[in-house]
């Protein structure tokens, strides 16, 4: 898999890190744009990356989040590859201090999703000597193993989220490396409700459910459009299926959406494949 090589820094102060977001700001600020990738940048400079093939626990959507443990589990997990030790926020959960301020890093990508944000391999130190800036650099299984997203899954502390654009032999080895952690109970692997099936009674209870997290963001999605605070998922399947969030199935390769994948019975939610086994089709 070729993608473009970027040196650069990570720094999180100021910043909401979490177990599958960090901010990377390049050495050579044309360095997105060289490369023909539309990120958006902020004052700094700095980039919002996506690590691609992963999704951790959400720590900050909206007013709403996840199993809070974990969630500060996978964060830490995070920032303690790239290098951050001591690191405290303040109690609107951005980073207020961290040793050191930056570290150095570099990532490998292609391109920006619609969020503006570079899906990346991201790697913590130098990169070898004979790659540079805007490098096209082949990323094999084996050098993947050691990027912060082969990490967070080896981990269990972020679930598999594959899109198509991700290739086929590195998906493999994600997926492998989710299921290991899974047979270990490893992270959210010991508490997870996505396949097993969950119950919704009450809003409070989705700030401990341990589910993939792009079905809590839908979940939370839905229930947001309901003012009177309630929980009913009455409308919930028809809400999943009027967002076509289109996918595949692997290794069968059966092209639905996830609606079709997503059981809504009463007041029970459950998925019927696994995340491993879904690949989304990039918006």
């Amino acid at each position: 898999m070729a993608l473009t090589m970027i040196k650069g820094r990570f720094r999180v102060l100021g910043a909401s890190p979490d177990g599958d977001s960090v901010r990377f700001y390049a050495d050579d600020p044309t360095a997105f744009a060289r490369a023909n990738i539309k990120v958006r940048l902020n004052g700094q400079g700095g980039a919002q990356l996506r690590l691609d093939g992963i999704d951790a626990l959400e720590t900050h959507y909206a007013s709403w989040h996840q199993q809070t443990e974990l969630g500060n589990a996978a964060s830490k997990k995070l920032l303690d590859y790239l290098g951050f030790k001591n690191v405290r926020r303040n109690n609107r959960g951005l980073v207020s201090s961290a040793k050191p301020d930056e570290v150095p890093g570099h990532i490998m990508t292609r391109f920006a999703d619609k969020y503006g944000r570079a899906v990346s391999f991201a790697f913590k130190g130098t990169p070898p000597a004979d790659e540079d800036d805007g490098d096209q650099v082949f990323l094999d299984v084996g050098r993947m193993r050691k990027s912060a997203n082969h990490t967070m899954l080896e981990s269990g502390l972020a679930y598999p989220t594959f899109y198509s654009l991700l290739y086929v032999d590195l998906r493999k080895a994600m997926a492998d490396a989710s299921n290991k952690a899974r047979a270990a109970e490893k992270g959210v692997w010991r508490t997870d409700r996505t396949t097993t099936g969950f119950d919704v009674t009450a809003r409070d209870q989705l700030s401990d459910l341990v589910i993939l997290p792009k079905l809590f963001r839908r979940l939370v999605d839905y229930l947001d459009l309901d003012e009177t605070g309630g929980a009913s998922l009455d409308g919930f399947a028809h809400y999943l299926d009027t967002r076509n969030d289109r996918l595949f199935t692997v290794p069968d390769g059966h092209s639905t959406e996830l609606a079709t994948l997503v059981e809504v019975e009463g007041r029970h939610i459950d998925m019927t494949v696994p995340p491993e086994r879904i690949v989304f089709v990039e918006a």
